[in-house]
């Protein structure tokens, strides 16, 4: 029941925010189930993945996601998430689970500095016909039609966020949604809800590429744990996905980013207990 709990968390997180499920996922295995942490990021991996992935349909039916933004990020962290998986193997958990709270630390400054820079619903920069190359501003911006203009600079600046992403996916464990969303904000200049929708299919594509090299190196995995974790989640992602559509993205960044604080603070100080 406690790992069913669990899941609802996470998926709840993930349809609020986009991302947040990876942030809970690992400390809440390592801390409330005492799973050791290389195994707690398989099961991150996976039961983050496959709710990430039941979202993301849903999103895709209403066209909320930026699916030219979403393939583009997503196969290139295909290429950094095996990468990341490897090296997470060969480090200790202490070091994995210190810089993913510094990592969360860094994530969560820059988001609530947007937030509070750009208090309407999130950036959108629009670009017109004489706009489309500019090289100052954001790396993308939005056509007139309201999708994305993916220029040459727009596709360079998302693959390489793909590929940063995917390398700390599997490395940390997180389905990326911590780097993602604000990515496609301050990046692609997506409004936070699209964001959000968007990143739900980036981080399926990328958890599938780190659980797939997770499993592939032999590592252990709990099935019964990641089953109920996905159980879970699939309710928590619907309760998530309801509350998001009446929340301004300020409101969402400012959340998202104080749930990484928490978090981070909760790891540290856990680590610094243990040490001494």
């Amino acid at each position: 029941m406690v790992s069913l709990l669990f899941g609802l968390i996470i998926g709840f997180s993930l349809g609020l925010t986009g991302g947040g499920g990876s942030i809970f996922a690992v400390p809440l295995l390592v801390y409330g189930l005492a799973i050791p942490a290389h195994e707690a990021v398989g099961v991150s991996l996976v039961a983050v993945g496959a709710t990430a992935l039941s979202g993301a349909i849903v999103r895709l039916r209403r066209r909320e996601v930026e699916f030219k933004a979403a393939v583009l990020f997503g196969i290139a962290g295909i290429v950094g998430a095996p990468l990341g998986a490897m090296l997470g193997a060969k480090l200790p958990s202490e070091f994995l689970l210190g810089g993913f709270a510094l990592l969360m630390l860094l994530v969560a400054a820059r988001m609530w500095l947007q937030a509070i820079r750009h208090p309407t619903d999130a950036r959108i920069v629009r670009a017109g016909d004489d706009a489309l190359d500019a090289t100052s501003g954001p790396a993308c911006r939005i056509n007139p039609a309201g999708g994305l203009a993916l220029t040459s600079r727009c596709t360079l600046v998302l693959v390489f966020s793909g590929v940063i992403t995917g390398l700390l996916s599997g490395l940390f464990g997180v389905g990326g949604g911590l780097l993602i969303v604000p990515a496609l904000t301050l990046v692609a200049s997506l409004p936070m809800q699209r964001a959000v929708a968007t990143s739900l299919l980036i981080i399926a594509i990328i958890s599938a590429s780190g659980s797939a090299a997770y499993l592939l190196a032999g590592r252990p995995l709990a099935l019964t744990v990641t089953a109920l974790f996905v159980l879970g989640g699939l309710g928590g992602m619907v309760l998530g996905g309801r509350l998001s559509r009446r929340l301004a993205g300020p409101q969402l960044q400012k959340l998202f980013a104080t749930a990484m604080v928490g978090v981070a603070i909760y790891i540290l100080i856990h680590q610094f207990v243990r040490s001494n």
